[in-house]
């Protein structure tokens, strides 16, 4: 029963990250690229002391309610409240999902949000009205600490309000390592190979890919984790789509990801009962080396972990493989963020625990409560000895600059209807070119809902 509401839990987790996915967020403009704070030339900062004597403060700290979140924020208050003995941090919790936007968007307009709190980083993000409702930590000096590519997804005019907090995820496959030493497997680097690959793991009896169609939001996959290839291919895309200046269906790179979805249910990748499938059940799918491959994100590692202990390690990552083996790399979900609302009573003491998040010693202490899922964003920062492969998998990636950001942190329009789109496309009920059209319009009425410039 533990293992259960662990895993039901951290599945709060996963669908969080798929809202990102799936729900257009509420911005009026595309997160953009910020230059490097000053701060961030400079070399890392130590946390500040706590003056002697000082007075007890209490500060407040809103975050999500999944159990993974509760570990990590218990190791990371512990940690911060025994550095600063005259801060107390108070935790309220909210629920993921739809309802939890709504708390944070109607606290932060009734000034009544809490002195700082954990909110999506990118497009999500902007929804917050950063500029009107949000502190500039631009020239913090504990920013020096944050590695650069996380300054563009908390950033708005040219101004930076969050730090990262927990890991970076990476989007792509995980893959059962013994399966592949079983048949003598590399891991792939093109779509060719991925192919081959494919085509060997299903003359060996054995599911090539696992399809979770059971859960709509895992369909997505394929497609969103394709996008450091779209970006290969068209470097300017996440502009020129925000800007209505391209289109999933006239751009042959992002064609892509909704010809893998049709390629696999016609080549038979997936298993027999994959429309049905739950997201748990694709897991243990993997973890008992019946599947493969399973498209995924490297947050659903916690998951197998609680599940299987004992397989666990047997679970690797690669990036989504293109069509160019030479410019292979991982589509990356950047951590969320920690920010401080103009409205806070605390405004010093707030920036303390900022501070401390963004350390070495703040990220040590996240990985003491909770075994990490992926990379740190703080300079510094290593990942413990025994951290999972699928973890280290995803790291080598960033650490070879061979990365970056998905879609959704580059631009605000996401329409709310591709995973229905995906499902009917891995389902055989409609084509790649049907579903790119449908989802074009869909994101045309999103944009124009945001009122974004040029729709």
């Amino acid at each position: 029963m533990k293992k259960n509401r662990m895993l039901l839990k951290i599945l709060s987790i996963l669908c969080l990250l798929s809202l990102l996915a799936a729900c257009a967020p509420a911005a009026t403009e595309a997160p953009a690229a910020t230059d490097t704070p000053a701060a961030a030339t400079e070399a890392p900062a130590e946390a500040t002391e706590a003056p002697a004597n000082a007075e007890p403060v209490t500060i407040t700290y809103l975050v999500d309610d999944a159990q993974q979140t509760a570990d990590q924020t218990k190791a990371l208050v512990d940690a911060f409240m025994a550095k600063y003995p005259n801060i107390t941090v108070s935790v309220e919790t909210r629920p993921g999902g739809s309802d939890g936007d709504n708390i944070v968007k109607t606290r932060l307009a009734t000034g009544e949000m809490t002195d700082v709190f954990s909110y999506n980083s990118g497009s999500l993000f902007q929804a917050l009205h950063p500029a009107e409702t949000l502190v500039d930590l631009t020239n913090e000096p504990f920013m020096a600490n944050v590695v650069d590519s996380y300054f563009p997804v908390v950033s708005a005019d040219g101004k930076v309000y969050g730090v990262p907090t927990g890991t970076a995820t990476g989007g792509g496959i995980l893959y059962n390592k013994k399966v592949y030493e079983q048949l003598g497997l590399s891991v792939p680097t093109s779509w060719a190979e991925f192919e081959a690959n494919n085509e060997a793991i299903k003359a060996a009896g054995i599911t090539p890919v696992i399809a979770t169609f059971g859960d709509p939001w895992t369909s997505q996959l394929f497609v969103l984790a394709d996008y450091y290839n779209v970006e290969q291919i068209n470097p300017s895309f996440a502009a020129d789509y925000t800007n209505n200046k391209a289109k999933y269906a006239t751009t042959p790179g992002a064609m892509a990801g909704f010809q893998y979805l049709q390629e696999g249910f016609e080549k038979g990748w997936y298993q027999q009962d994959f429309a049905t499938t739950k997201f748990e059940q694709g897991l243990q799918l993997l973890a008992d080396g019946k599947g493969a491959h399973y498209p995924m994100l490297t947050f659903a590692i916690g998951a197998i972990a609680g599940a299987n202990p004992d397989k666990v390690g047997d679970i690797g990552f690669f990036a989504q493989p293109g069509t160019d083996a030479a410019k292979n790399g991982a589509t990356i979900w950047m951590a969320p963020g920690t920010y401080i609302p103009q409205t806070t009573q605390h405004l010093a003491e707030a920036k303390l625990f900022l501070g401390f998040i963004a350390s070495v010693e703040g990220a040590d202490a996240i990985s003491a409560g909770t075994p990490p899922t992926g990379p740190y964003l703080i300079k510094g920062a290593k990942l413990p000895d025994d951290v999972l492969p699928s973890v280290k998998d995803t790291a080598a990636y960033i650490e070879a600059g061979k990365s970056g950001p998905a879609l959704e942190f580059l631009s605000p329009i996401k329409g709310p209807s591709l995973e229905q789109i995906c499902v009917a496309i891995g389902s055989g009920q409609m084509t790649p070119e049907e579903g790119a059209a449908n989802y074009d319009k869909d994101v045309e009425k999103q944009a124009q809902q945001l009122g974004l410039p040029g729709w």
